[in-house]
């Protein structure tokens, strides 16, 4: 099984920025945290980080045919990017997205989310706990879907 787990712009400045809404997890810890979860249950495991739509959609497109499924954690491109749903759509591939933060509890405009409806499961809130959720909520989807 292959899952790919893109994070949108800003997830590799994790333990640097807004520390009292990201937590003081690393990128770097959440990139060691992804290989121990793919040892743990036998995932090989993707990741992808971009700062720029464009470098999203494209992995996205990319990833048809060669993954069983995403998980995105979009970031900011969250509220504002349809290529992004677009791109997910066209590949139409199970996804779970994951937010570190609690999104639907902060500003206004972030209430606005594109992902929402297409993904299959959506984790939000738990730092970086929620890629685990995500991927074990993911794996057990894909394993029912055989």
């Amino acid at each position: 099984m292959k899952i790919l787990v893109i994070n949108g712009p800003n997830i590799n400045m994790l333990g640097i920025r807004e520390i009292d809404i990201y937590g003081k997890e690393t990128y770097e810890n959440l990139l060691q945290s992804l290989h121990t979860i793919g040892l743990e249950e036998n995932i090989e495991i993707e990741h992808f980080q971009s700062n720029h739509e464009g470098n999203i959609v494209d992995i996205i497109q990319k990833s048809y045919n060669n993954v069983d499924g995403i998980v995105i954690n979009p970031a900011a491109y969250t509220h504002t990017s349809i290529a992004t749903l677009d791109a997910l759509k066209a590949v139409n591939l199970p996804t779970v997205e994951v937010h570190i933060s609690k999104v639907s509890k902060r500003e206004d405009f972030r209430q606005t989310n594109f992902i929402r409806d297409f993904a299959i499961k959506s984790y939000e809130g738990y730092g970086i706990d929620g890629y685990k959720k995500a991927i074990i909520y993911l794996k057990k989807y894909l394993e029912e879907q055989v």
